[in-house]
């Protein structure tokens, strides 16, 4: 799966990328790969995540995916 790869090549890399974060790098890296991917809203990615019991606002999905986007696009394009 994508979301594999991109959580490897993340981990290899830089282990304070996601230092310091309330939720794990594997959550952090749904919500954003689901908002490239998908035409989803923040507000459904938010209640998609709430129906698995966790509990992200929107503006909160809308820093990670502003904050780590441009990370996993640079990270994906190292060889």
């Amino acid at each position: 799966m994508i979301l594999n790869v991109i959580a490897e090549k993340l981990k290899r890399t830089s282990k304070d990328d996601f230092k310091g974060r309330h939720f794990e790098a594997w959550l952090i890296l749904q919500a954003v790969s689901w908002y490239l991917r998908y035409p989803l809203t923040y507000r459904n990615i938010k209640d998609m995540f709430l129906e698995r019991g966790f509990a992200v606002d929107h503006t909160t999905l809308n820093r990670w995916t502003l904050a780590y986007a441009p990370l996993i696009e640079k990270r994906l394009r190292v060889k």
